[in-house]
């Protein structure tokens, strides 16, 4: 089943000291490189001045339960351009107060505009 859970808009950008940060609607990410571990979105409550915006658009996040061509992830899904999606796999879900911290693995598994997927709506099981 897949259901979608959320979406809004986002914005990608990059401050002055190369950080980049990703905001879906108010809510607001650090999003790093570690080392060993790879990429993470990390919750954030600073304030963060944008140098250089990358990227902006529409996003969806999606919860996905046996779905057979599908990982069973929570999916977040950022518009690229018209049509365009990236998609990438949330392994602990979002950060939050409690969890600080999560992996983002991008994907190819693309939900939003496939013909094959069908989801439902249901908000706030995130």
């Amino acid at each position: 089943m897949i259901t979608l859970s959320r979406s809004g808009t986002y914005q990608l950008f990059e401050t002055k000291h190369y950080h980049k940060i990703l905001s879906l609607d108010d809510v607001v990410y650090a999003w790093v490189e570690a080392k060993s571990i790879g990429e993470l979105l990390v919750m954030t409550h600073r304030a963060h001045k944008t140098d250089c915006l990358l990227a902006t658009g529409d996003y969806h996040l999606y919860s996905v339960d046996e779905e057979p061509r599908l990982s069973d992830q929570l999916h977040l899904e950022l518009e690229v351009g018209r049509g365009q999606w990236q998609g990438y796999l949330l392994l602990s879900g979002l950060p939050d107060d409690q969890k600080k911290r999560g992996r983002i693995i991008p994907t190819s598994e693309i939900i939003t505009g496939h013909p094959t997927f069908r989801h439902k709506y249901r908000p706030g099981l995130v």
